[in-house]
């Protein structure tokens, strides 16, 4: 990896967008990560930088935004941290803030796979730069797969990629195990390639893959992200927008800021012609969720709604007008993940 500037680089495409975005990511043993949690957290808040930081024994994993000078403060504390100072940062812009707070989380990963002893400080598969990517694409004998969930690829993804249909990372082993022979079985050399947003999760799925046995296995490097800013778009191969965890919903080439929204019942990002259905309220419901809530939830997303143009009516960030409601919802898509996870496991032992 060659080191990254210290200061945020130059997007010419979008430098009439005041917010500068930095996603980051570097696999790297902390011995101890919860003696880096309140450092990192104060100099983020110090500096107005606003997103999400995950810090573990494994590395360091998250998206910030903030001003120019905000970014570069968080980054060079960050280049502080052992074996941080080349850490590789993508950056693109925005139009107005796309966080509401800052948090510095501590994990047991810093991207959840959940399958022990997969360490890409150890094992990963090979980079390859976008600049190189479209003709590895082009081989027939490349099994091209996307590692992202599934509302993520349903808005963009690469041509002829395979799309696992997993509602989150944790279902990917299981499901490479469960195709492994199928894909491979197909008069193709076993060459496999696979790509993410960042490249994050593609650390551990190419270590993963070479962990089962697998030579040939190669990843997009920068991820998704750093192919929209690299490959022009009358070259690219990459057919949408990319799905981003923060308020933009996704970017386009070039990393404009995309077209969807996204529904505030269910987190979904939808279209235009999502939103001409009769299925679709602002806040309430999308032809996605409709008919999942029972009127006294529709009511509170109503409400929810009814507060945030309240609050944008003057000039203030709206958190959501019931955060106990939210951490509820949360907590339930946890509980129904350990449920999934639970039924998943039992099925593969059977």
């Amino acid at each position: 990896m060659t080191a990254q500037p210290t200061a945020p680089t130059p997007d010419t495409q979008n430098a009439a967008l005041p917010i500068c975005v930095a996603a980051l990511y570097r696999f790297t043993p902390f011995a101890n990560p919860a003696d880096l949690r309140g450092p990192l957290q104060d100099v983020c808040t110090a500096n107005g930088v606003k997103g999400i930081l995950l810090l573990a024994s494994e590395g360091i994993n998250g998206t910030i935004a903030g001003t120019d000078a905000g970014i570069e403060a968080v980054l060079a504390h960050i280049r502080t941290l052992p074996r941080c100072a080349d850490i590789e940062v993508k950056f693109s812009r925005a139009p107005e803030m796309p966080f509401l707070r800052m948090k510095v989380r501590l994990k047991k990963e810093i991207v959840t796979m959940g399958v022990e002893g997969t360490d890409p400080n150890h094992i990963v598969g090979t980079y390859v730069p976008p600049t190189e990517w479209n003709e590895l694409l082009k081989d027939p004998d490349t099994i091209l797969i996307d590692t992202r969930n599934d509302y993520e690829v349903a808005v963009g993804t690469f041509e002829g990629a395979i799309d696992p249909q997993i509602k989150t990372f944790r279902e990917f082993p299981a499901w490479f195990r469960q195709h492994r022979e199928e894909l491979l079985a197909k008069g193709r050399k076993p060459r496999v390639a696979m790509f993410c947003t960042g490249g994050i999760r593609c650390e551990k799925s190419t270590a993963f893959a070479k962990a089962e046995g697998l030579d040939e296995v190669y990843h997009l490097q920068g991820g998704i992200l750093k192919y929209l800013e690299t490959v022009p778009e009358a070259e690219s191969l990459w057919r949408g927008e990319c799905f981003v965890f923060d308020q933009r919903v996704t970017v386009g080439h070039g990393l404009k800021p995309g077209e969807l929204e996204l529904c505030h019942a269910c987190r979904t990002p939808i279209t235009a012609e999502d939103k001409a259905s009769p299925k679709f309220e602002t806040g309430v419901s999308c032809p996605h969720c409709y008919g999942q809530w029972d009127e006294a939830r529709r009511a509170r997303h109503a409400e929810r709604e009814r507060q945030a143009r309240l609050a944008a009516q003057r000039g203030e960030a709206h958190l959501g007008a019931n955060m106990a409601e939210e951490r509820a919802r949360k907590r339930q898509q946890r509980e129904e993940e350990k449920r999934r996870q639970q039924a998943l496991r039992q099925q593969h032992a059977h």
